[in-house]
């Protein structure tokens, strides 16, 4: 099917609403390793790795051959029924995870594992106590994922979900307190207790927060705010459920999780997208008293299924053999070293940030105002694709530059991207 066929077909047959990066939107055709091609055979480099999903690699071949082997024994059976592939992986994430989480939960997204999460929470607190969640943060696209969601373009539904209250974002580039760290006393955590005192009925069932806010635009908290938050949270009844959607499997760099780079430990924690290198899968992991909880009947049909935990399983094989922590860390510091370099030549770029292969850089019309240039993130957008290089773009202004590319990304793929966005700076104006 040609380029034009595809694009006629997509505007007659799918929701319009879907969002699209470019004014002239890619059709992709193949891919392998770092590298896309679209139907008309140009090629790109992948610096966003299909929204920090495939973690690896595309269609790599241990992973790809894991699944295969598992389709020609047992594909499908529903959570219904036990079998090897899926006490083999629960087993595994138990050995990942803090000690004493050690219950899994196996769905098909990070929607749906931010949603168990939830539901086992409240649970737990005996239907009792608010959810905290944080401005600017991201759960997913159900009724309840979108109502813990603090972005107007993406909170689609005029329905509101009670009790869930959202507290200052640790951005500390745009402190809504307009203080500075460490001067700030990590006011923005502390004001955690007046949330609660003020807009809850003085319990709080979790938090749950992102420990880098993804597509909040990488945005990473400074030092010490988690522990002050979840401190404050559990004094007052709640769990912390940690949202590893985005940050888990190693993509901060030198820790298999975000949560791990902050001093504390969860009681809950979701995955998803890198989990299974694309291939659909979710995950709610929880301590044995949080799970005894989620009493009642309950079932996901499509979760757990031994399709997706064979390539979960492989995919964590090939983590764990290739150190993919450290490998994003070394990786990370290369590309990091590369923005900055940039962000001295574009006084445009208001602020450089993230952690592993996990980078962003906020664009500005002046770094003075900071006043957000989503524009000028548009046009390096549509520069970058021009140079045959894939980014994202996030923030709630729309003005963030998020590039994580597959995690197996050698020196020289970092290096030769760096020099692609480089050269699609230099024609932004």
């Amino acid at each position: 099917m040609d380029y034009q066929t595809i694009m006629e077909k997509h505007g007659q047959f799918l929701f319009p609403s879907v969002i699209n990066y470019h004014a002239e939107p890619i059709a992709f055709a193949k891919a392998k390793g770092l590298r896309l091609t679209d139907v008309n055979g140009v090629e790109y480099l992948d610096f966003f790795g299909g929204i920090l999903t495939v973690s690896l690699a595309h269609c790599h071949e241990e992973v790809n051959a894991a699944i295969w082997a598992q389709m020609q024994t047992l594909g499908h059976t529903s959570t219904l029924y036990p079998n090897e592939p899926i006490v083999r992986l629960a087993e595994k994430m138990a050995s990942l995870s803090p000690a004493g989480l050690d219950r899994s939960f196996f769905v098909n997204s990070g929607t749906e594992a931010d949603e168990t999460a939830i539901t086992i929470a409240k649970t737990h607190a005996g239907g009792n106590g608010d959810i905290i969640a944080l401005r600017h943060c991201y759960s997913g696209r159900s009724t309840l994922a979108i109502n813990l969601c603090a972005h107007a373009p993406w909170r689609i539904l005029p329905t509101q979900v009670p009790g869930i209250k959202h507290a200052h974002a640790p951005y500390c580039y745009r402190c809504a307190m307009k203080l500075t760290y460490p001067a700030c006393d990590l006011q923005c955590a502390r004001d955690m207790e007046e949330l609660i005192r003020t807009e809850t009925c003085g319990r709080v069932a979790a938090f749950i927060a992102e420990p880098i806010l993804g597509v909040g635009g990488f945005i990473v908290p400074p030092e010490g705010y988690f522990e002050v938050a979840t401190e404050i949270v559990r004094r007052y009844g709640g769990i912390f459920i940690a949202d590893e959607v985005q940050t888990g499997f190693g993509r901060t760099g030198g820790k298999m999780n975000g949560f791990e780079q902050f001093g504390v430990t969860p009681d809950v924690v979701t995955y998803a997208k890198g989990m299974a290198n694309g291939f659909p899968i979710g995950c709610t992991v929880a301590t044995d008293e949080v799970a005894a909880s989620f009493e009642g009947l309950t079932i996901c049909t499509f979760g757990g299924n031994p399709l997706a935990m064979a390539a979960a399983l492989a995919t964590i094989e090939v983590m764990e053999r290739e150190d993919v922590p450290a490998r994003a860390q070394r990786r990370g510091a290369q590309l990091r070293e590369g923005l900055e370099d940039m962000a001295d030549h574009h006084r445009w770029v208001g602020d450089v940030r993230g952690m592993g292969l996990m980078q962003a850089m906020e664009l500005v019309e002046d770094p003075g105002t900071r006043e957000p240039a989503p524009a000028r993130a548009t046009a390096l957008m549509e520069e970058a694709k021009a140079e045959g290089l894939l980014l994202g773009k996030g923030g709630l202004y729309g003005n963030v530059l998020r590039i994580a590319p597959p995690m197996l990304a050698t020196e020289a793929d970092i290096a030769e991207g760096l020099g692609k966005l480089k050269r699609a700076m230099a024609r932004v104006r």
